[in-house]
């Protein structure tokens, strides 16, 4: 076993439950004025549908893996609701009759190893232990101590195919989330040197938790196969329970002799979540006001609770220059209307900041979720609230990344070519570029990496990496959060990925395959197939890797017991939001309000 470094972890526990809700900054940490504040009238605030914040059924994503030692390792959520003195108990079925394998509640984690019978299937269940009172869950697992050991947990698609995206949430209302993939794995970008003609049309499925296959929606040839041209998220949006699809569509075939979309109609359309039908649909932004077919391909969608309570839609045409946003909620079977938004009611400073991601979070402590769209972030309300003009970001980081400072950041990788400031982090609430390298930068290109990666030092690790004249990777830098220089290295190419495993409060980097803790030895099992998603969908606290492979999607868990517990990362406000944009632009793993370990509120 491998020595941890442990760094405050329980403290954490209060930290992630209070993130859905929290409070404004105080006076004494009140921030200078915003760089290039709106010059727009008052709008009025939004007030949506919800009295309350909507929030997702979450059961205990109860879970069973067996170890190439012949051992079961249970694992199962602790909920932000729990009472603090909350234990359980695991059982086992076999037949008629069942036995409890703990002597005593567990109480300091949410997990178990146990050293199972010889052969045959069980079925085991958790009770959870409340003042004394054992009160049994409904959940229950398979798991047989004669199988074969594998790491992950298999979703056959229906079909051979791999998938490009991923969607999680929960379609149904069972407390377990369900997948929603967009097949195949092909990309057509828009721009002049890299468009090729599609060929075929991309699909949007959806699989139970249980890997049933329920449902297929073809976008048809309106929608090219590329990702700007396809976005689409997975929410609860009118708060019933169960997660609605929002996608771009089009309607027929409009292509051109040479393949591109450049006519026809085009929708945000509702799929229900359950049976895959269209519930309502509206235009999107138009093709009016852009340069060309480059520019006007580009489309993003996000989920942001602009009243802090009622999940909206964030409809986005335009990234590089010309940029359109409009805000729905989805009320009464309708998409109403919040507030439009679009680069000229700003001026220069807001024109050509979009990013290739499209996130939401409250950056500025008052309750109600901002928009950010890159290098410039549009307040609640539907106007600019400040902008960097640093140019495109490739990549866009939001948390408690420094936890030695007040507020929130958010570090950019700027694809645009620049000066210095192309790798750099700025105050959340203001845009204050905080720190930023002082060499020039090419193109710095793709997802990066923001993550804890390693215990020496506070906060999140930033990494990013520029590229030649021949857009081939040249140099990557890793920072601290507050701008120290770690290493001028290639952590894994300009897109590593990592994930909460082993126990700590670190992330492991997941590399060709291979889960390693930065700069040092490998942990845990083999990684197969192509890294889709990173996310906290069954078990505990710490992350699962889903991986696309011909016909499959799979779900590594991981098999190490736990150091303590903390509630499921999907209950922290920010995280969860990062997962909702995650099936659309460019993959980033998610990132929580407070790193795991810092001890902040």
């Amino acid at each position: 076993m491998m020595s941890r470094t442990l760094i405050g972890c329980a403290a954490l526990i209060a930290a992630v439950v209070l993130a859905c809700s929290r409070e404004p900054l105080h006076a004494a940490q009140a921030t200078p004025p915003a760089t290039n504040p709106s010059t727009q009238p008052a709008k009025p605030r939004v007030e949506g549908f919800a009295q309350e914040r909507v929030r997702e059924k979450m059961g205990r994503a109860f879970v069973a893996m067996p170890r190439a030692d012949g051992c079961i390792y249970f694992s199962w959520r602790l909920l932000a609701g729990d009472p603090k003195d909350i234990a359980f108990h695991v059982f086992r079925r076999a037949g008629n009759t069942s036995a409890r394998l703990t002597e005593q509640p567990i109480r300091n984690t949410t997990d178990l190893l146990y050293a199972a019978p010889p052969a045959g299937d069980q079925e085991y269940s958790i009770a959870a232990v409340e003042e004394g009172r054992v009160i049994p869950l409904a959940e229950t697992v398979t798991a047989a101590a004669s199988r074969k050991s594998k790491p992950y947990i298999s979703i056959k698609l229906d079909g051979d195919h791999t998938f490009q995206k991923l969607a999680i949430a929960e379609l149904d209302g069972d407390g377990r989330y369900d997948y929603v993939v967009k097949q195949p794995d092909v990309n057509v970008d828009p721009y002049t040197n890299y468009w090729k003609k599609s060929p075929a049309t991309y699909k949007i499925e959806a699989y139970r938790s249980d890997g049933a296959f329920l449902w297929r929606y073809d976008l048809g040839w309106a929608i090219e196969q590329g990702i700007w041209y396809s976005p689409y998220v997975v929410y609860d949006l009118d708060g019933d329970g169960c997660a609605e699809v929002a996608v771009k569509t089009g309607q027929g075939d409009p292509r051109d002799a040479d393949g591109r979309v450049t006519s026809g109609a085009e929708y945000l359309s509702i799929l229900d979540g359950r049976t895959g039908k269209e519930k309502v649909k509206v235009d999107w932004p138009s093709r009016e006001g852009f340069a060309d077919y480059n520019y006007y391909c580009r489309n993003q969608l996000s989920i942001a609770y602009l009243d802090g309570k009622t999940p909206c839609l964030i409809v986005n045409r335009g990234t590089y220059n010309t940029i359109k946003l409009v805000a729905y909620q989805l009320h009464g079977g309708k998409l109403e209307q919040l507030w439009s938004w679009k680069d000229t009611d700003e001026g220069p400073a807001y024109r050509g900041q979009g990013a290739h991601c499209l996130r939401a979070a409250d950056v500025d402590g008052d309750g109600r979720d901002e928009v950010v769209l890159g290098s410039a972030v549009i307040d609640d309300d539907g106007r600019g609230l400040w902008a960097t003009r640093l140019g495109h970001p490739d990549h866009v980081y939001i948390g408690d990344l420094d936890p030695n400072r007040p507020g929130l950041e958010i570090y950019f990788g700027i694809e645009s070519r620049s000066k210095a400031n192309g790798m750099c982090m700025v105050d959340a609430a203001t845009g204050r570029i905080l720190w930023g390298i002082k060499e020039p930068t090419r193109h710095v290109h793709s997802q990066g990496l923001v993550a804890d990666l390693d215990a020496r030092f506070a906060g999140a690790e930033c990494y990013s990496a520029d590229t030649d004249a021949e857009k081939k990777f040249a140099f990557g830098l890793l920072h601290t959060a507050d701008g120290k220089l770690i290493a001028k290295e290639d952590l894994g190419g300009m897109s590593p990925r990592a994930a909460y495993w082993d126990g700590d409060c670190q992330r492991e980097l997941v590399l060709k395959g291979r889960l390693v803790k930065y700069g040092g030895a490998e942990v845990g099992a083999r990684i197969e197939g192509t890294v889709v998603g990173v996310a906290d969908i069954l078990g505990d606290w710490r992350e699962e890797i889903v991986t696309s492979v011909p016909g499959e999607l799979r779900i590594y868990c991981t098999t190490i017991p736990a150091s303590d517990r903390r509630p499921s990362l999907m209950t922290d406000a920010f995280y969860r939001l990062d997962i909702a944009s995650a099936s659309q632009g460019y993959y980033q793993i998610p990132t929580p309000w407070v790193m795991p370990g810092t001890g902040r509120r």
